[in-house]
């Protein structure tokens, strides 16, 4: 496994995944390359065995003190080993290194895996957006990490059933 920043040659492997794990509401080829040409952009994408299998987001904006997480995606054969959490990894420590103090993200309210995964690293609920994901009419959980308490902690939580 292969973590690297992506680049616009990559657009066309990171567009055929979000069209396969977002079917109903994926970005537009389009919004996906102004997002790796913007310099507020830092998206990072995983391969194995020579191919992309994942792919994620950061979104901060110069000289602001917090971020915002755009997507995680992995494919579905490459689920549940940890490459996840190595995208998440990644953007937050890209997140420290521009001094970032609170990073935050949406989640869909019916992906608990995913929902995890922000927990077990620091992420804590701050608010609901009532049927954000369209059109499936599906809510977004607002989570926000304090950065600093995470790169206190070694990026890992120190309560009661904490992953790494």
């Amino acid at each position: 496994m292969t973590t690297r920043p992506a680049t616009p040659d990559d657009l066309a492997a990171i567009m055929a995944l979000e069209r396969a794990s977002f079917p109903n509401d994926a970005w537009s080829d389009a919004m996906m390359r102004e997002e790796l040409a913007s310099p507020h952009g830092w998206y990072v994408v995983v391969e194995e065995g020579g191919r992309l299998i994942g792919y994620a987001g950061l979104r901060v904006a110069r000289g602001v003190a917090d971020a915002d997480i755009q997507t995680i995606t992995i494919a579905e054969s490459g689920r549940g080993r940890g490459r996840g959490r190595a995208l998440l990894t990644s953007l937050l420590e890209e997140a420290a290194r521009r001094n970032v103090k609170d990073v935050f993200l949406e989640v869909r309210a019916d992906n608990p895996v995913a929902q995890g995964l922000y927990a077990s690293v620091g992420f804590v609920e701050v608010g609901r957006r009532a049927r954000y994901y369209q059109p499936d009419d599906v809510d977004a959980i607002v989570m926000r990490l304090d950065l600093p308490g995470w790169t206190a902690r070694g990026g890992v939580r120190t309560d009661a059933g904490a992953c790494t």
